[in-house]
């Protein structure tokens, strides 16, 4: 198994990804704050229904009632098995207490970087 850490920073908060590629797939574990798990998500590549030449991606999603990770997990872990054409699982604890619009904008960017970057790297192995 190949794996590794990355973070993203922006103001006070700091989201972690630890990556793991499991033979054809890929596992993704997000914390950041309090840690913990909010929400799980799988995904699985397809061809488009729009255009079946394209891929896209399926995903089924849980959370513990109380959590607010669902969406990130979903539009991660879709968005890591379009563009990686391969299964990804997405587990997510993120946690600040009070939050902002604001920073959860911020937070959610973060996300969107580590995603990139997720992508990128594991296009290289």
């Amino acid at each position: 198994m190949d794996s590794w850490s990355i973070s993203e920073k922006r103001g006070g908060f700091e989201v972690y990804a630890q990556v793991n590629i499991m033979g054809d797939d890929l596992l993704v574990v997000l914390s950041g704050g309090k840690i913990h798990i909010g929400a799980i998500a799988m995904a699985q590549p397809r061809p488009s229904l729009d255009d079946p030449k394209k891929i896209s991606a399926t995903s089924s999603v849980y959370t513990y009632v109380g959590h607010k990770e669902d969406v990130i997990v979903k539009s991660i872990s879709e968005e890591l098995s379009k563009e990686l054409n391969r299964k990804a699982v997405v587990v997510a604890g993120i946690h600040w207490d009070k939050l902002a619009l604001s920073d959860i904008k911020v937070i959610t960017g973060i996300c969107s970087r580590l995603t990139k970057r997720i992508i990128k790297e594991v296009g290289k192995r």
